[in-house]
């Protein structure tokens, strides 16, 4: 790295510093791509047989597997997420990305046009060359994995800028491909901040495809510098505010129920795109499920991300904590009612830890109710038509992730059909798996970017061969 400026990797739990790395300037990133360049021209990596592409990336996934508890770790203490998320959701989940990805590689065909006896006209799917990534601190390895699978299995270099607060899991894959055999410069993890690295990615005439998970504000940066330059293909996928829809059969599903609010609520500390921050509960049974909710609330344990028994660690800084503190506060001062959390919660003295919180009759128009907090605060709203319920839903600019709980199967296809959103899931929590594309609509980013052969889609481009026969 030629820059003198420095990467200050802090824990969230305790305020402390973890390691200083070197961060990456714009000459760092120009020099990456000219590499990558050079690499994509000899072919060393893109004119390799599928299967042997997919091989490394088996080899690699093999690797993750083996330093699974170190890649848990540090992403625990880089983001203060509990270890035990990061053992059985993030760090599996990666794993099975770069291994889904590995095994798809070779799924991946062309089109024949139907054309005439005079001519054969096909269309083949080709690497775009050197691409990038800019990736978010709440699933460091996780998103790394979504993007570094696809990208790599279609045969391109990949320039990764991993987000400032949360590096380290990210270089440390990077140091395992190169030990499953992917050649130099096809993977290249450029520490460093945004203003500076990931900005020069998005100007770098050399990158011809970017892929970017973050905020709405940064997204439309990186789409504007696109555009002056190279107009590389950019993908986004960014913000959301999900509603959590409870149809009057709701109760039905009992405990599940309420466990899929509270993680949809709650995981990550509510620090996470598809967080379900807006219940809307049928008025029927809006009390009891206010109740219950904030009871299992009120029961998740906070604390040190390093002890497997806790559920809810930190906020990933001090910043994150006087945003949602703010957005709590001023809330409160419009009249709304705070049946737990908003402070104190008996929580730990050092680091920026915020509890569970449950807000009814919030302001219309307030921070809670129409911002992406990203931390752990829900309202909860009532309905007492589909109509209204839908009208509630959609009134938002984001549009990234719902869920719909219900009976009736009428009930389920009818408001799926009418929520806008990327990821609509019935009966559960989920964004789906490996399988289906994942990604949003309005301001929430281009829909179904991520996972699934869609992935290929953003990494690859299309080129027509017309041939003359007679």
């Amino acid at each position: 790295m030629t820059t003198n400026e420095m990467l200050h990797v802090v824990n969230p739990a305790t305020g402390e510093p973890i390691t200083t790395l070197p961060a990456a300037s714009a000459d760092d990133v120009a020099k990456a791509a000219e590499r990558a360049r050079q690499v994509c021209d000899i072919g060393v990596w893109s004119r390799l047989p599928v299967r042997e592409r997919s091989a490394v990336l088996l080899r690699l996934a093999a690797l993750m597997e083996r330093d699974a508890e170190l890649l848990a770790r540090l992403d625990s203490e880089d983001t203060g997420k509990p270890i035990t998320e990061c053992r059985t959701g993030d760090v599996p989940g990666a794993i099975e990305s770069i291994r889904w990805f590995a095994e798809a590689a070779d799924k991946i065909f062309g089109r024949l046009a139907p054309s005439g006896p005079d001519a054969l006209g096909f269309m083949s799917r080709e690497p775009v060359g050197v691409a990038a990534a800019i990736l978010p601190w709440n699933y460091p390895l996780a998103m790394t994995a979504w993007k570094v699978g696809p990208a790599l299995a279609a045969g391109n270099c990949l320039l990764v800028k991993p987000a400032e607060a949360t590096p380290r899991s990210a270089l440390h894959l990077a140091e395992l491909a190169a030990e499953a055999g992917l050649p130099d410069g096809v993977l290249t993890v450029l520490p460093g901040y945004g203003r500076e690295a990931g900005a020069a990615l998005a100007r770098d005439p050399l990158v011809e495809a970017l892929s970017f998970t973050g905020s709405t504000a940064t997204g439309r940066r990186i789409l504007k510098a696109a555009a002056e330059t190279n107009f590389k293909r950019v993908s986004l996928e960014m913000g959301g505010k999900s509603p959590q829809i409870l149809m009057a059969d709701a109760l039905v599903h009992g405990d599940e129920l309420i466990g899929n609010m509270i993680e949809a609520a709650f995981l990550t500390m509510g620090q996470n795109c598809t967080a379900g921050s807006r219940v809307l509960v049928h008025s029927s049974i809006a009390e009891e499920v206010l109740e219950r909710f904030t009871d299992a609330a009120k029961k998740l344990v906070i604390g040190d991300p390093a002890d497997p028994r806790t559920q809810m660690g930190p906020l990933i800084d001090r910043a994150a904590f006087e945003r949602v503190a703010g957005a709590v506060d001023a809330a409160r001062a419009g009249g709304a009612q705070i049946h737990t959390g908003g402070l104190p919660h008996g929580l730990p003295s050092r680091g920026a830890y915020y509890p569970p919180t449950v807000i009814t009759r919030a302001p219309e128009g307030s921070d809670v109710l129409t911002r992406e907090l990203f931390g752990p605060v829900v309202t909860v709203q009532t309905f007492t038509s589909e109509d209204e319920a839908l009208r509630k839903a959609n009134a938002t600019e984001y549009g990234l992730a719902a869920s719909v709980w219900t009976g009736e199967l009428d009930t389920a296809l009818r408001m799926a059909r009418h929520i806008e959103a990327g990821v609509v899931s019935v009966n559960a929590y989920s964004e789906g798996d490996l399988t289906t594309p994942f990604g949003g609509w309005k301001q929430s980013g281009f829909g179904g970017v991520e996972k699934s052969t869609n992935a290929f889609d953003q990494w690859t481009r299309e080129k027509t061969v017309w041939i003359r026969t007679r």
